[in-house]
């Protein structure tokens, strides 16, 4: 199987140009270096939106962040070319709960897990899973109006599912792919690592692109910055416990200790639940390290999991 990259080693000025206007136009000079030669690398080809480059905090230059991103079929692309990629003949499974229908969860899903093949050395085949949770990947937010009092925007308490993508349209392919895209980085690290899925920021971007969610942060900031807490980001450890202001920088550190500490499965999922807006806000900060938090979430989940038959 071939193994030569899509785009040519040496593209041509044409090339570069329509890139940079269109596919890179809300990338700084660095970052569109940083993500042509990560598409040479990967074999990717922009203008078959393989791999595209997505900036967070685009006017918040000490906040600013790219990603590159892919889609399912580039990651399936490369994955393809070791020569040790099999998919699986089943559809992915889909866990449901009726109690969680409604207009953030369409369908009540709980969960999506995928499997894929894999070769080793010696010839044998090994399944590798992936799972994906509605509340980790689904783009919600919370809901803003007009307060007629102030004139000034306020959260109305309530949450919405940002429908602008295909997450209100087709929730199970979106969910899959995010499941797909964890089982494709796990069986194949070397090739795939720092690449995701597209549909894996979504909830991301949510937080991103927001006006009403910046004039927040921004109100949030100075309030913060008034009782010297302008860099911390809010978390609530355990129930009951008050909300604690963890310094933007030692989030990751103290965030993935407790999460190592917590053994039970609902634990978990009450800890997700409880920070899902602190988790937001740390994508949409410092992505980079969100998604190592991710990792060591999942595989709290997973060693939770094996612990306990399903």
């Amino acid at each position: 199987m071939s193994n030569v990259a899509v785009l040519p080693s040496a593209p041509n000025q044409n090339q570069i140009s329509l890139i940079r206007r269109t596919i890179a136009n809300d990338c700084n000079d660095a970052e569109f270096d940083l993500f042509m030669a990560a598409a040479r690398s990967a074999g990717l080809d922009p203008f078959r939106k393989q791999i595209s480059p997505l900036v967070f905090n685009k006017n918040k230059p000490d906040k600013r962040r790219m990603s590159i991103i892919t889609t399912i079929d580039g990651l399936r692309s490369i994955a393809a070319r070791s020569g040790r990629y099999r998919p699986d003949e089943e559809e992915p499974d889909f866990s449901y709960d009726p109690e969680e229908k409604g207009p953030t969860n369409p369908l009540g899903l709980v969960r999506a897990k995928v499997r894929i093949h894999t070769q080793d050395d010696q010839g044998k085949w090994h399944p590798v899973i992936g799972v994906a949770y509605w509340l980790e990947f689904a783009p919600i937010t919370e809901e803003w109006v007009d307060d007629d009092a102030t004139g000034r925007r306020k959260k109305s308490g309530k949450t919405t599912l940002d429908t602008g993508g295909n997450w209100g349209r087709m929730p199970r392919v979106m969910l899959a792919k995010c499941a797909e895209a964890q089982a494709l980085r796990k069986a194949f690290p070397d090739d795939l690592s720092g690449l995701y899925e597209a549909s894996e920021f979504d909830q991301a971007k949510v937080v991103d692109v927001l006006p009403s969610e910046a004039v927040a942060i921004e109100e949030r900031d100075q309030r913060l910055a008034r009782i010297g807490g302008a860099s911390g980001i809010l978390f609530q450890m355990f129930p009951n416990a008050p909300l604690e202001s963890v310094p933007l920088g030692r989030v990751f550190d103290t965030v993935a200790a407790r999460v190592k500490e917590i053994e039970a499965a609902e634990m978990l999922g009450w800890f997700e639940s409880a920070n899902r807006a602190p988790l937001q806000e740390f994508w949409a900060r410092a992505a980079g390290d969100a998604l190592e938090l991710k990792k060591v979430i999942e595989n709290q989940r997973t060693m939770i999991a094996a612990q306990v038959p399903e």
